[in-house]
């Protein structure tokens, strides 16, 4: 791995463009069985990449390059990230998101070399920020699962998932993402040795902002979180929350299984 190479990525600009629709309201809200007319993290459905099928690895990823840089490593996963809400976005008027990588990092961890880039996102509408966002993105090769952790503590307040194998694919189509781990239960426990699909990263953070929502009656001005494992369905498991002096305290595990992702939301 070059990293001297992928740091000339630093920079990189993209803009896109986009309308949140109400028939994607509808979608999403249909998906996670609400009403919300201005649903959370929403945002993470618009101005979304639209790879030609034909470009698509056998992962169902877009092949390497272009606006990320071209990390060698096989396997790549949403990491955390950071939503400060400034203004909701209002249907029917044009999205526009400024998207820059802002940092390539290298590092040596239990399953070998991991890669981290960092892209920042702003949300716009007519020249008004609604949304900044922080993704933070890890490379990784295949490696041996390590031991799990203890197991999760429940929360004040915890809530029961199940996360369907229709639910998956319903939130991939939401997002555009062909990644075949997340509904093709074949590839990825045959090709990549997981034990099951995987549960997205960006769906457990919305559930857990959901979640902080209606503790509180109204959306949460900032919200951060961190994968910590992986969670694997289709399988229930469980939203744990508890409040803090500074907020809340936020995080996801399979019954009697470690903390996946954990979170903060702050108002």
């Amino acid at each position: 791995m070059d990293l001297d190479h992928l740091r000339q990525w630093i920079g990189r600009e993209e803009v896109s463009e986009d309308i949140l629709t109400p028939a994607l309201i509808a979608r999403f809200n249909a998906t996670f069985d609400r009403s919300d007319a201005e649903p959370a993290l929403i945002h993470l459905c618009l101005c979304l990449p639209h790879a030609p099928t034909a470009t698509l690895g056998p992962d169902g990823h877009p092949l390497r390059g272009g606006f990320l840089p071209p990390v060698p490593l096989q396997r790549r996963m949403w990491a955390g990230g950071s939503f400060t809400f400034a203004a909701p976005i209002r249907p029917l008027e044009p999205v526009q998101r400024r998207s820059r990588i802002v940092d390539v990092t290298g590092k040596t961890g239990q399953s070998g070399p991991l890669c981290f880039v960092t892209v920042e996102h702003a949300l716009t509408q007519g020249g008004a920020l609604r949304v900044t966002e922080r993704h933070d993105i890890v490379y990784r090769d295949p490696a041996p699962a390590p031991p799990p952790g203890p197991a999760a503590p429940s929360g004040t307040v915890s809530r029961r998932v199940s996360a369907s194998a229709t639910l998956l694919f319903r939130y991939s189509a939401l997002t555009f993402n062909a990644h075949r781990i997340h509904y093709d239960a074949p590839y990825a426990t045959q090709e990549e040795a997981y034990p099951g699909i995987v549960i997205h990263g960006p769906m457990q953070a919305t559930l857990l902002c959901q979640l902080a929502q209606d503790l509180k009656g109204a959306r949460p001005r900032r919200f951060d979180f961190r994968s910590r494992a992986p969670l694997f369905g289709p399988s229930d498991f469980i939203l744990n929350a508890e409040e803090t002096p500074e907020g809340m305290r936020l995080w996801t595990a399979a019954p009697g299984g470690p903390v996946a992702m954990e979170a903060t939301a702050r108002w």
